[in-house]
């Protein structure tokens, strides 16, 4: 282009060695933590198999955790809500456009290491006053001006301080990469977990409902044994009493019942009225047989939390070398071509063209140790990051150990209160049977009662402990994400 009269060749020297210079980085280089040296999660050693029969888990060392780990419980009605969830949760919606704001930011920074051109044109009309000599060469007065121009400015990144903020921008977006995953194991996790406790409570509902039901019969036999003379009005206004108690353990089930059912809608991004006719029993759910148990060494890699701690991090460091380039010189290259005329149709002619070619650079020299007491406090950020990724590390171990010993002792209260409840079962009806032949008292019949309603109930709740804790080992472990064919690993 005619309008840039440049010699190349004296310029190729200072760009050369301003590229050889930018080789030049400041800060710490990051290294990814080391991985925790342990085999193991409990201090105590767990068996390899927990439970019996039909609801014996066995941990396989080793295992992956997969991608739709959801479906290892086997209910094609859970797999639909957990797809409904992935859809239209809100937060999801909202990690995913955190996302896309991070990387947009991390491409908006790249910039800052090329050159920046910007063309300009601009028109003036002018007078020039009377007393003085006219600037244009038709020497009138009144004239136009156009001017035409291109600018060509470049900041050679001498110590590397853009650099590492771009650094910083790609850790960030990693960060954010990571919460996303968090959110979806989250949100996964906890639909899971609404399915479970939906079904534990339509199954207390249905036990409380078949307590009163019982009560209410035997209520009914003792009437027609008072009719008889063989009991007294005490004994009756006893059962009465029995009764009202189970009958008043319903309504607050109910209650919890009809919020849980929120709760699920919620997740699913749906109103409360709107929320899924979907009925869960503990029957629709699988235990699964096989339970994943990862390395240590390997969690630090799947959990998404302690990946997001690892990219805060790497930022934190970043951080440092911006602060430390800010405090050293900066250099700045610029050219400014282009052409003047006093008409628009003289653009670009001889006499009319301008261009210069300029060099900066700037050293701050007082600052009141400003620059120094920023790098000081990005490296004390750093410092802190350090801290926050271990303690990030020995949560999410404690967490995976914590599940595991959960699970060892929902195994254990599950097969108690199986045994139990077809205790109290068998009892219950002994004493019916003996108090309907007048062998047995009232109040054997009254305690026997109230032994299998407590029984009725710890068993629901040891299977949705059970269940609960199943889908929570799955969660410690990182639920599978990077097992996902749209997976986006760093």
């Amino acid at each position: 282009m005619k309008t840039f009269i440049i010699n190349k060749y004296r310029t190729l020297p200072l760009l050369a060695g301003a590229t050889l210079l930018a080789g030049c980085m400041v800060g710490p280089d990051f290294h990814r933590p080391a991985a925790p040296q342990t085999d193991h999660y409990t201090a105590q050693p767990l068996p390899a198999t927990i439970g019996n029969g039909s609801d014996a888990q066995h941990f396989v060392a080793g295992m992956d955790v997969p991608a739709q780990w959801w479906t290892l419980f086997r209910s094609p009605k859970l797999d639909a809500l957990i797809r409904q969830a992935l859809k239209a949760n809100p937060g999801l919606e909202a990690a995913q456009a955190s996302l896309r704001q991070a990387q947009e930011g991390l491409a908006a920074g790249k910039g800052v290491l090329y050159p920046s051109v910007a063309a300009d044109y601009s028109v003036a009309r002018q007078r020039v006053a009377g007393t003085l000599a006219s600037p244009a060469a038709s020497g009138y007065d009144y004239y136009t001006l156009h001017t035409a121009q291109l600018s060509v400015s470049w900041a050679p990144d001498l110590f590397g301080g853009n650099r590492r903020q771009l650094e910083a921008l790609r850790a960030q977006t990693d960060v954010q990469r990571f919460e996303l995953e968090a959110a979806r194991l989250s949100l996964t996790s906890n639909v899971v977990v609404a399915a479970i406790n939906q079904a534990g409570l339509r199954a207390q509902v249905e036990a409380t409902r078949k307590i009163i039901a019982n009560q209410q019969q035997t209520l009914d036999s003792f009437q027609r044994q008072q009719q008889l003379g063989q009991l007294a009005p005490a004994d009756i206004a006893a059962q009465q009493a029995t009764l009202a108690q189970a009958q008043a353990t319903l309504p607050p089930l109910q209650k919890q019942l009809d919020q849980q059912n929120d709760a699920l809608a919620a997740l699913l991004g749906l109103v409360p009225a709107d929320a899924p006719a979907t009925a869960f029993k503990l029957a629709d759910l699988h235990l699964p047989d096989q339970l994943p148990l990862s390395l240590p060494s390997r969690l630090v890699e799947q959990r998404p939390d302690v990946r997001a701690a690892e990219a805060q991090l790497h930022a934190a460091g970043a951080q440092v070398g911006v602060a430390e380039a800010n405090r050293l010189p900066k250099f700045t290259l610029s050219a400014n071509a282009g052409s003047s005329p006093t008409k628009i149709s003289d653009l670009f002619s001889h006499g009319t063209v301008f261009w210069n070619l300029a060099a900066d650079v700037s050293q701050p020299l007082f600052d009141a140790g400003s620059l120094k007491h920023q790098q000081r406090a990005a490296e004390a950020a750093y410092d802190a990051a350090k801290a926050q990724y271990r303690g990030t590390v020995i949560a999410a171990l404690q967490n995976v150990a914590d599940t595991l010993y959960a699970l060892k002792a929902d195994a254990d209260a599950l097969q108690a209160a199986q045994t139990a409840e077809q205790a109290a079962a068998r009892s219950l009806a002994i004493n019916r049977r003996q108090f309907e032949l007048g062998d047995a008292s009232h109040l054997a019949v009254l305690q026997a009662e109230q032994t299998w309603q407590q029984a009725e109930v710890t068993l629901v709740q040891a299977q949705v402990n059970r269940y609960s804790d199943t889908a929570a080992l799955f969660q410690a472990l990182g639920g599978g994400w990077w097992q996902r064919e749209n997976a986006q690993t760093p």
